[in-house]
């Protein structure tokens, strides 16, 4: 009986895009272990700016150097546009941001030197690879998008396309950062009026996040609720700043995603808290549960939430 490689019937494989580099971190080795073959040689990695691609590549294929300036540091040359068959100690593995190397080369040079590399089996990752795929005239083995799900595809001839998959990812990354910069509101708040230091679980729903404790906390959740509602209402400008932080307003908060927001919180739709704590009977966790954007949400049933206690 033959049998055939799951990987080979893979239509898509999708999961939460979490929040903060250490998660996303391990989500990316995570999906090189379920899906990459040693023989995949073209990845195509495609969405926005800020949604994680550089991170998520780094969990993917941990030492690889990436060759993009998104800290505006990286100042390496592209070492696949000097690669050549002959060099012995050449790296097996090449990375490009297609946007980026736009801005110093012509797209013809970006393909010939990606089709040198593929013809010496050598493996080329592809950072916004929708820009290319037009002019190189095939797919990639296996394709990434990030909005506010990762998806992995390993496309066949019939699809998807990298176009289509851009798309998707513009369409459904707005709730990621609504979602993210609602969680650090509610981080805020929690440190600032309860005295909580965010150390603990953090998880996601879709269209929302999750914050769980040990033990049943004593906080008003409306309470919450209201101080995050006002910040909202007041419109304040988001944006990074130095070290693991990002400012909204004249408040500094921490966080470990701080490209991954908003660019003010009165871009935050329908934000509203479950009002009562959810008992994890299987972690044995009290968990906080924020959402934004539509009421109707795919797999989540607010009004089906018991909050229950330990007996």
């Amino acid at each position: 009986m033959l049998r055939m490689p799951i990987k080979d019937t893979l239509i898509y494989a999708s999961y939460y895009a979490p929040r903060g580099r250490k998660r996303m971190y391990i989500l990316g080795n995570q999906l090189s272990k379920m899906y990459l073959y040693p023989s995949d040689l073209i990845i195509g990695v495609i969405g926005s700016e800020g949604s994680g691609k550089s991170t998520l590549i780094k969990g993917l294929f941990p030492g690889l150097e990436l060759t993009n300036d998104d800290d505006g540091v990286n100042l390496r040359p592209c070492p696949i546009f000097t690669f050549s068959e002959d060099d012995f100690f050449s790296g097996h593995t090449f990375h490009l941001d297609i946007r980026y190397e736009m801005a110093f080369r012509q797209k013809f040079e970006i393909i010939e030197a990606i089709n040198k590399a593929l013809a010496c089996e050598r493996r080329v990752v592809i950072e916004h690879f929708d820009l290319i795929y037009d002019q190189l005239g095939y797919n990639a083995q296996v394709l990434i998008g990030i909005g506010e799900e990762v998806r992995v595809y390993r496309p066949s001839v019939f699809g998807p396309s990298p176009l289509a998959v851009k798309k998707r990812t513009e369409e459904n990354l707005r709730y990621r950062l609504m979602t993210h910069t609602a969680e650090d509101l509610v981080q805020y708040i929690l440190s600032r009026d309860y005295g909580f230091v965010p150390t603990i679980q953090h998880s996601d729903v879709r269209h929302g996040f999750v914050i769980g404790f040990p033990e049943r906390p004593e906080i008003n959740l409306e309470e919450v609720e209201r101080e995050v509602l006002n910040i909202i209402a007041d419109d304040v400008p988001v944006k990074p700043d130095k070290g693991d932080n990002i400012r909204a307003g004249a408040e500094m908060l921490p966080c470990s995603g701080k490209r991954i927001h908003v660019k003010s919180t009165g871009e935050i739709e329908n934000f509203r808290l479950i009002k009562d704590f959810v008992y994890d009977k299987i972690s044995n966790q009290y968990l906080i549960v924020g959402i934004v954007g539509r009421e109707e949400i795919e797999g989540f049933d607010e009004e089906g939430i018991v909050s229950t206690s330990p007996a």
